[in-house]
């Protein structure tokens, strides 16, 4: 695999869709879209399934919406199952709250065109997902190693690429891609997100794709804004343009319907060369356990 060819989709919450079924038929018109373009790989941002608040119930209360979002990402993973398989393309869902018997989590979904569910809990949630008085979530403990199209890759879900502790765990592994699914409601949340993403690719000396929501679910009582751009952010080398950007879409807010889509090969050739001991002074995956702190 010389070049992978991905399409990050920083999905517009305003689409507003009726139902499970009309919001499965706008995934489906992405993976449409996706695949003409050659990519192997869709993505879709954290929390994508919040649009569907668009159709809740009357008097649903805020502490209710993850309960019922659950739900409803249960049925929109049946009715999305068979996409890859048709098209050919890995799709990524984004996020959605999913129930375990400890309760809900913030889980990433990726469904392959060879048929697997892959999944990955949000390990680092902000405040607010703990809240008790509204979405009330719980962490995962697990960080997923998986191989997809001959690639190896893992996903961390927004918040999780700005902690430095879980880069020096996935170090390890030697991934080729990273998955960022976000959601961040102003510039300054954009900005931390895509930036950490940035720094990761550099440290891992590795891809990371990143995407996001942008625009207001319809029914929201959380999220009256979201910003957000795509990109896959490179190792800083020669070889792949030394600014570390393979391509990148601005960041938007979405209020005039704008829905970054962007669609980029991940350079896998390039990138194992350098990893194999040719890039300018990339140390491995250093640890700094031989380091100990001296307070003068």
């Amino acid at each position: 695999m010389y070049e992978y060819p991905i399409a990050l989709w920083s999905f517009n919450l305003g689409r507003a869709p009726e139902s499970v079924e009309a919001f499965a038929r706008q995934i489906e018109g992405g993976m449409k879209r996706a695949a003409e373009a050659g990519a192997r790989l869709l993505m879709m941002p954290e929390y994508l399934i919040e649009c569907c608040l668009a159709f809740k119930p009357d008097g649903l209360r805020p502490d209710q919406e993850m309960a019922f979002l659950a739900d409803v990402g249960t049925e929109l993973l049946e009715a999305v199952r068979k996409l890859p398989k048709q098209w050919g393309v890995s799709l990524l869902v984004g996020t959605m709250p999913v129930s375990t018997p400890e309760g809900l989590t913030n889980t990433a979904v990726l469904l392959t065109a060879d048929g697997r569910v892959i999944r990955q809990d949000k390990l680092c949630l902000t405040p607010f997902e703990e809240t008790s008085d509204s979405w009330h979530l719980i962490p995962g403990s697990d960080l997923h190693i998986f191989e997809l199209d001959g690639l190896k890759m893992a996903i961390l879900v927004c918040l999780d690429v700005e902690m430095p502790a879980l880069s020096s765990v996935l170090a390890r592994e030697k991934v080729d891609l990273v998955l960022v699914p976000s959601m961040t409601e102003m510039h300054s949340g954009y900005h931390r997100v895509f930036g950490c993403a940035k720094a990761r690719a550099v440290e891992l000396m590795s891809a990371v794709a990143v995407c996001g929501v942008v625009g207001r679910s319809v029914g929201t009582t959380q999220n009256e804004t979201n910003v957000s751009g795509a990109a896959l952010y490179l190792p800083c080398e020669e070889e792949l343009g030394f600014d570390g950007i393979g391509d990148e879409l601005e960041a938007t807010g979405g209020e005039n319907g704008e829905e970054p889509f962007l669609i980029v090969k991940v350079p896998v050739r390039v990138m194992r060369d350098l990893k194999s001991g040719k890039a300018e002074v990339w140390p491995g995956a250093w640890s700094a356990a031989h380091v100990a702190v001296v307070k003068d």
